[in-house]
């Protein structure tokens, strides 16, 4: 099951100029399990799928709100030239994707 099918929130913006932020959010506790649990939403494989080092990325599980928080430390500051998404909105694609 991809993470798109299971998920009923994959949004991502700016946590600071410097970090992307990622919302994972699930409508139960089953499915959010079932995400936390899958070895494609741990560090090294969503190192692997942004393109930067595993200590680049932290995985934050939310268990009230069904939630998980990924925070990336950008490769690019926010607005530096080469920066093709300043506001972080645009980089949850790839998530959209992940079978878990």
């Amino acid at each position: 099951m991809k993470l798109a099918d299971l998920a009923t929130v994959v949004r991502s913006k700016n946590a600071g100029p410097a970090t992307l932020s990622f919302d994972l959010m699930f409508a139960s506790e089953a499915g959010y399990v079932r995400a936390l649990a899958s070895p494609a939403l741990g560090v090294v494989a969503l190192a692997r799928l942004y393109g930067v080092e595993p200590q680049r990325v932290r995985v934050h599980p939310y268990p009230p709100a069904h939630a998980i928080k990924i925070a990336i430390n950008r490769k690019l500051i926010a607005g530096t030239p080469g920066d093709r998404d300043v506001y972080g909105a645009q980089q949850h694609g790839p998530l959209l994707e992940i079978e878990l």
